[in-house]
């Protein structure tokens, strides 16, 4: 899903998102088997490396608005403090899970989260899934989601 102040962020995600899910239908004929892997926030030094406007003087012009992308970045750093469980280990065990995972039987797409966020977005795949599913079907390439091993 999209969350303001992270457009680049956003894009580049959804569009690797993209080109996974079209390597996932046009490679299964060959046996390449494709996955996502979804982690939620984890506290690391990613707001650090955010970018930050160089011109303060035109905030002016947005009035309240202009203090709202900071606001977002400490709400998330507060979630992710009160989430003492959310570990970054925990995205390297799934990638690891899914490399000693059999070809043909890992998921395409893996949530890992442990802040409460993970079972709405499970939902969400859920129905992409069958919707994609359908959608292959009335086009007669369901096989295509289907890996040839």
């Amino acid at each position: 899903m999209c969350m303001p102040f992270f457009g680049a962020y956003n894009a580049s995600k959804w569009a690797l998102e993209a080109l996974a899910e079209n390597y996932r239908v046009e490679l299964s004929g060959f046996g390449v088997d494709v996955a996502i892997v979804e982690p939620g926030g984890y506290p690391t030094t990613f707001n650090d490396n955010l970018l930050r406007p160089s011109d303060s003087s035109r905030d002016a012009g947005y009035g309240d608005f202009a203090q709202a992308p900071m606001q977002s970045f400490q709400g998330y750093e507060q979630a992710l403090a009160g989430n003492p469980a959310q570990n970054p280990q925990d995205v390297a065990d799934a990638v690891a899970n899914l490399v000693d995972t059999p070809a043909g039987q890992r998921p395409f797409r893996t949530v890992v989260d442990k802040m409460g966020m993970g079972d709405p977005i499970n939902g969400y795949n859920d129905q992409l899934e069958q919707i994609m599913t359908g959608i292959y079907s009335a086009f007669g390439m369901g096989g295509m989601l289907t890996l040839n091993v």
